[in-house]
């Protein structure tokens, strides 16, 4: 089962889950057989799907569980999960241990692979441990705490939480006022607003596809907006262009960092200087300054521990998590008023995500202002001064502090099955 989704989106659960091996009666596709073959494996792993309803129509939760019917549907004896909780709710991943507690019990070999220590705790006997291609060793997990085990990841003592002051927030410098987005003529945003302050982190949290990512694009000006008006330190960017945006103080760590975040062809050097070209200190008149270059790019190389040859080595052939910090070295290297950040760990080890966590904290406590977007409700619960939940387009609760609240409560927001008052959250969420 892939960590991200292979599935058929305008297909149905019954169709994806017989994709490949289709039954046929007399030569024909049999569609009631497949779907009478997805209700009973629902019914065997106990999964209450529909076996006529789209992909598409599902929620991120249900499509993990179409995802590992379609693996049970080919008789499986070994079932190997990439990071299965990825993108699920605390509620959805405690259905899913259920599950896979039962292969157990039926005598199917697991393979759990995640950076979740605590999650590992939970669903795992044993534990192999792997350190740059090579195991370390393989542990009964009854002996070991989470600290033994991200000890023995990166070989030495790494802090599970981040250290960090209270927030001591300035004025406003991000307004959002009824922003709506569209996609396919749907809205993905439904006339979302907040206020973000210098020297705080709002966190976001949602189920993916729940309008976060398209409110970070729109930030970050790679999606239009239909209406609504989005300014940054009084600068209306609502339909400027993204070398407008970056000019005045906002900056964009994505969540895809291969696709978007870097260019994996060309050098360290060069991504971590690029969209800095015409900063007076990189360059000597018209042309660029390449001893500076090379001095900036070593020293945030120094700063952010990037691992590598050279600076001049291609930024594919790195690590994820070195990879990961190539990134944030060249997004927060200009101390940007404005810091949108997209899923800064996904994928990372132990050591590589508290480097990047606390250089999010650094850069809140030296005045900038952090949106953080992470499917990783720890994270958010560890790194936010407040936080917003998002459901369906729409904030659905906005905490103003995280003592007493628990990743299950925020859960039940993300799923929608909670929803504080809309007036109440603007009316909170507004004040400067």
């Amino acid at each position: 089962v892939h960590q991200h989704f292979m599935l058929v989106p305008m297909l149905t659960v019954a169709e994806n889950i017989f994709l490949g091996m289709e039954l046929t009666h007399r030569g024909k596709l049999d569609r009631k057989l497949a779907v009478e073959k997805t209700e009973e494996l629902g019914h065997t792993y106990h999964f209450n799907i529909n076996p006529n309803e789209k992909i598409s129509d599902l929620a991120v939760g249900t499509r993990q569980e179409v995802e590992i019917l379609k693996a049970l549907a080919r008789g499986v004896d070994l079932l190997i999960l990439d990071e299965p909780t990825a993108v699920l709710t605390p509620q959805e991943t405690e259905e899913l241990f259920k599950e896979l507690k039962l292969f157990r019990k039926e005598g199917k070999t697991i393979i759990f692979i995640s950076h979740k220590l605590k999650e590992v705790k939970s669903i795992c006997d044993r534990i192999t441990i792997m350190k740059k291609g090579m195991s370390v060793g393989t542990y009964e997990l009854a002996d070991m705490g989470e600290a033994d085990i991200s000890r023995l990841m990166i070989g030495h003592d790494v802090p599970l939480t981040a250290d960090k002051e209270k927030a001591n927030p300035g004025k406003c410098v991000l307004k959002i006022r009824d922003v709506i987005c569209r996609e396919e003529g749907k809205s993905v945003l439904n006339k979302v607003s907040l206020n973000l302050r210098s020297g705080e982190i709002l966190g976001i949290a949602g189920v993916e596809g729940n309008g976060q990512q398209e409110l970070a694009e729109s930030l970050a000006r790679l999606r239009q907006t239909v209406h609504g008006s989005i300014t940054v330190n009084g600068n209306d960017i609502t339909k400027k262009n993204i070398r407008y945006v970056r000019e005045h103080g906002l900056s964009y760590l994505s969540d895809d960092r291969i696709s978007e975040g870097t260019a994996p062809l060309e050098s360290i050097e060069d991504n971590i200087v690029a969209g800095k070209m015409r900063e007076e200190s990189l360059t000597a008149g018209p042309f660029l300054n390449k001893k500076a270059i090379e001095s900036f790019a070593k020293c945030q190389i120094d700063n952010y521990q990037i691992v590598c040859d050279s600076p001049r080595s291609p930024v594919g052939m790195l690590s994820g998590g070195n990879m990961q910090k190539v990134a944030v070295a060249r997004e927060f290297s200009g101390k940007p008023s404005v810091m949108i950040v997209n899923q800064p760990t996904r994928g990372v080890d132990v050591g590589a995500m508290s480097f990047i966590h606390n250089k999010l904290i650094k850069l809140r406590d030296t005045g900038s202002a952090i949106l953080l977007i992470s499917a990783d409700l720890s994270e958010l619960m560890n790194l936010s001064d407040s936080l917003l939940v998002m459901f369906d387009g729409s904030f659905t609760a906005y905490f103003e502090t995280l003592e007493n609240i628990s990743e299950e409560e925020i859960g039940y927001y993300m799923l929608g099955i909670k929803r504080q008052d809309k007036k109440d959250i603007e009316r909170r969420l507004l004040r400067e």
